[in-house]
């Protein structure tokens, strides 16, 4: 049973990819250096779009291979999570599929990647994916009212198990709910990477000892979970279904069998392909921790093969960009820098902008959340908090009528704007002259 989605992920990535696959050979065709990729930061928008559809167009182009004993069993495993819920895309449904099945080779990867379920309210069909998580995965361990010495004492390098966190809301939800779980949040962030772990004192004599951390864990919860879990996560955005979105009631006596039965024959078919797992490394559609999160995911795919290797690089590209635009839309993260790089590019590139200049121009924007953002609007002392966070500081900038007030210089903002969002703008220090516009990206 296949679910009826809505619109899939469709923010194109910015990577370029070979089209052809080699049936039978797990990643051969991916071994074909990037040289079309353009590592400049500086073009027009309509060229940064052309480079995006023709990303996506490669890795469409990918044919599919022969059907193989992999690739039959991830379509069983994709049919069988369908029945019980509805993923937000067809891309999201395929990369759970592929984190099933790559929690059964956990020994071979070098990053545990987390599967971040959310949802903006209940009823998104959170808890029931993890439902049969728990009934697919290796070893599930789940969470709840575990402290996190139990669990770090239950992880073990050899045979790691799969941690499965519900309502991460109580954990994370505010403030002073995350300071008290501090423990917890450090646990998921150092198990994301072989070779982290926590020492602690056991024993009566109070001896330090060393625990192992690495561990896949998939986290659900209401709204975002912290930051930091996130960019460590493959991240679906659960949502309610709509009347004619139908899906199976989860009934454990009827419906765990035939999962465990999937389950262990997946464990069979991927056991055997443990070391060739760990020795494959495959170009990427993505790079940085997004790269080191999907990558055992990929391994899978190549492993499975059919249609499978283009199934996990779409599902990659498409589901990594939809993050990126997601950050660069959160106020308190690149949000703010995206905003103030087009109230500088509308001004004309300016040298600088005093304060209440640029506070008046942000709240301006119709679309943006400035002009209600607390009591009054975003207030200078807002913006110096959020702009502290990027080593950006304000000072005394001199205005067209040579007076002096506080503000900020345009080549302050520079080096952020290219690592935080440089799709809105490419920013070029040493191309741009005084009083020209930079390039439009």
């Amino acid at each position: 049973m296949q679910p009826e989605n809505p619109e899939p992920y469709s923010a194109p990535a910015q990577a370029i990819w070979p089209a052809a696959a080699i049936p039978g050979r797990p990643g051969a065709h991916l071994h074909a250096t990037q040289s079309d990729a353009d590592p400049n930061l500086d073009g027009d928008a309509d060229a940064r779009s052309a480079d995006g559809a023709e990303t996506l167009s490669g890795l469409e182009a990918i044919p599919n291979a022969e059907t193989t004993l992999g690739s039959a069993l991830l379509d069983e495993l994709r049919a069988q999570i369908a029945q019980f819920v509805i993923p937000p895309s067809k891309e999201a449904l395929d990369a759970i599929t592929l984190w099933v099945a790559a929690t059964h080779l956990q020994p071979a990867w070098q990053h545990a990647p987390r599967l971040a379920v959310v949802g903006p309210a209940k009823r998104c069909g959170k808890s029931r994916l993890l439902d049969v998580l728990t009934e697919t995965v290796h070893e599930p361990m789940l969470t709840i009212n575990t402290t996190p010495a139990a669990i770090f004492r239950s992880i073990t390098e050899e045979n790691p198990p799969t941690l499965l966190v519900d309502e991460a809301d109580t954990i994370f939800g505010t403030p002073k709910m995350a300071e008290k779980n501090e423990e917890m949040r450090g646990l998921l962030n150092a198990g994301h990477q072989r070779n982290r772990y926590v020492t602690r004192v056991v024993g009566n004599d109070h001896t330090p000892h060393r625990f192992a951390t690495f561990a896949m864990a998939a986290i659900a919860g209401i709204g975002d979970l912290p930051d930091t879990v996130m960019d460590r996560a493959v991240v679906t955005r659960m949502r309610r279904r709509t009347e004619g979105e139908k899906v199976k009631p989860f009934r454990s006596r009827r419906d765990i069998p035939a999962l465990h039965d999937l389950r262990d024959r997946i464990a069979a078919w991927v056991g055997p392909l443990l070391d060739e797992a760990a020795d494959l490394e495959p170009e990427m559609p993505v790079e940085d921790r997004a790269a080191d999160t999907w990558e055992p995911l990929v391994i899978v795919a190549d492993l499975a093969g059919g249609h499978w290797p283009r199934l996990a690089r779409l599902a990659c590209a498409r589901m990594v960009a939809a993050e990126v635009a997601a950050e660069e839309d959160h106020p308190s993260g690149a949000r703010i820098l995206a905003d103030i790089r087009r109230v500088f590019y509308a001004q004309r590139e300016v040298d600088s902008l005093s304060t209440e200049e640029l506070l008046h121009h942000l709240r301006q924007d119709p679309e943006a959340p400035w002009a209600e953002w607390g009591r009054g609007g975003l207030t200078a002392r807002d913006l110096g908090r959020m702009l502290r966070a990027f080593e950006i500081k304000p000072g005394n900038v001199r205005m067209a009528d040579r007076t002096q007030r506080k503000g900020y210089m345009r080549n302050k903002f520079l080096d952020a704007w290219r690592r935080y969002c440089p799709s809105v703008h490419s920013v070029d220090a040493q191309a741009s002259l005084p009083g020209e516009p930079s390039a439009v990206h």
